[in-house]
């Protein structure tokens, strides 16, 4: 499907013709794998333009590890670390800026900032009032399942369209537009070696619910129990889940090394276009 992706500040992004980067910037001391390399201003936004060098369309830039043994922060930490960062970025490049919060309160004050897209862990089902935020703002919302903090259900894709469809009552209940939406399956978030596994094979199943999707697998745990590496020697191996999830359907890939994923997204799109998978369909904006 191809389809325009509204996200704020009067821009958008076509999604389906080729694959779209998402480049991670975590502004943390404690993320999984690049935890307090770019947690000072400079190294953060220098490597914010290099990743859109690269090849990143978008950059995520993230205030709070969501590790699962990470402690929390509070809303004015997170803020203090990702608004300089946002403000910058939008000063000094044209690259399309997502904000990694689940706080209303953050997301509300990015996006005064100029960040275009707000991605949410909890899928819209943990501040109230990111909802508003959202529709008020016009900005695009990656909305994303977890398994945290719930009772899952046993089929991952049948938990997959319960919470995602959860979800997807509350944006529209608040006014959030179909055109602002993208979906992301969460790997990793709750989710065992074999069921992200079993989520990356039937990942297809995902298009049925009608939005663009995103995978998020980059350096996971799952990545490291198949092939025995530690976090930040998972590159390859993201690489090739990004071409497996290309081929079933992904739109939009965040990922930590932008330069290799590239590439192999470059292959996807070429083997897809060769077989006129991704040519001849309407837009739906």
């Amino acid at each position: 499907m191809i389809t325009l992706w509204q996200v704020g500040h009067g821009r958008t992004l076509q999604l389906g013709v080729s694959s779209v980067l998402m480049g991670v910037l975590n502004v943390t001391p404690d993320s999984f794998s690049d935890g307090g390399r770019f947690n000072v201003a400079d190294a953060a936004i220098a490597h914010a333009k290099l990743m859109q060098e690269q090849g990143a369309v978008i950059i995520d830039v993230g205030g709070e590890s969501t590790r699962p043994e990470a402690l929390p922060v509070d809303a004015k930490t997170e803020q203090a670390r990702v608004l300089p960062i946002i403000e910058a970025l939008v000063a000094e490049t044209d690259v399309l800026i997502s904000v990694d919060t689940y706080r209303a309160e953050t997301a509300l004050l990015a996006v005064k900032e100029g960040a275009h897209i707000v991605n949410d862990v909890t899928g819209l089902q943990k501040d109230a009032g990111m909802t508003k935020v959202v529709a008020d703002s016009g900005s695009g919302i990656c909305i994303m399942h977890t398994g945290r903090d719930r009772e899952k259900l046993p089929d991952v894709i049948e938990d997959q369209y319960f919470f995602l469809r959860n979800s997807l009552e509350i944006a529209a209940s608040a006014g959030i537009r179909d055109a602002c939406i993208v979906l992301d399956a969460g790997f990793g978030f709750a989710k065992d070696t074999d069921e992200n596994l079993e989520l990356m094979a039937r990942f297809r199943e995902l298009c049925d619910l009608g939005f663009p999707l995103l995978a998020g697998t980059s350096r996971k745990r799952f990545l490291g129990a198949v092939t025995g590496r530690e976090a930040d020697d998972r590159d390859v191996a993201t690489a090739a889940s990004s071409v497996l999830l290309r081929q079933a359907g992904a739109d939009i890939f965040r990922v930590h090394n932008v330069a290799i994923n590239k590439d192999a997204l470059l292959m996807a799109d070429a083997m897809l276009h060769s077989k006129k998978i991704l040519t001849g369909r309407p837009v739906r904006g």
